[in-house]
């Protein structure tokens, strides 16, 4: 028997699901301004914003998101995907989340990944990070396992899981999972 919460959580997913099967052109026809809440776990920074006003990206709140995302080892700023904010906007919609982010690795400059990928494995060579189109992420309400699960039934970009350091990997990329 699936208890309350659990079957909650079906139906969200099954409605972004459906919401983000849309093509985009439907998706963008919703004039309802979009918010999303950040916490970065290296720098302790906070930012909360509305970065789509319902009827454009608003430019100042993406400077300060490519700033918020930049890479904290070099201080590299780049622009961000907005369609990678759409992602995790429709992602935590459908688990009913209004909490903000952790973000434990946006933007990487090509040094940065460069280093990473000396020194542990996983690291792509040409990772999404360095084009400012990857962000990994958690939410403290919604087990990591079930933002994973949300994040695949969106069918879009790249969505890896990393239960070891409980967290999860977006990317505007292919679909594809790991």
């Amino acid at each position: 028997m699936i208890n309350k919460t659990r079957r909650a959580l079906l139906a969200n997913i099954g409605s972004a699901a459906a919401v983000c099967a849309l093509p985009m052109p439907a998706i963008s026809s919703v004039r309802e301004p979009r918010w999303l809440s950040f916490y970065h776990t290296h720098t302790r920074a906070d930012l909360e914003l509305i970065y789509h006003d319902g009827y454009r990206y608003v430019p100042e709140a993406l400077n300060r998101i490519n700033l918020f995302l930049r890479d904290f080892r070099s201080r590299d700023v780049h622009p961000i995907d907005p369609d990678l904010l759409d992602m995790l906007l429709a992602t935590r919609t459908s688990l009913g989340s209004k909490r903000r982010f952790e973000v434990i690795s946006g933007y990487r400059s090509p040094a940065t990944n460069e280093s990473l990928r000396n020194q542990t494995n996983g690291v792509a060579k040409d990772s999404y990070h360095t084009q400012g189109r990857a962000i990994d992420i958690r939410l403290t309400d919604v087990p990591t396992g079930d933002l994973h699960r949300a994040a695949l039934a969106l069918g879009q970009g790249g969505v890896g899981y990393y239960p070891q350091s409980d967290f999860i990997h977006l990317d505007t990329g292919n679909v594809r999972s790991w």
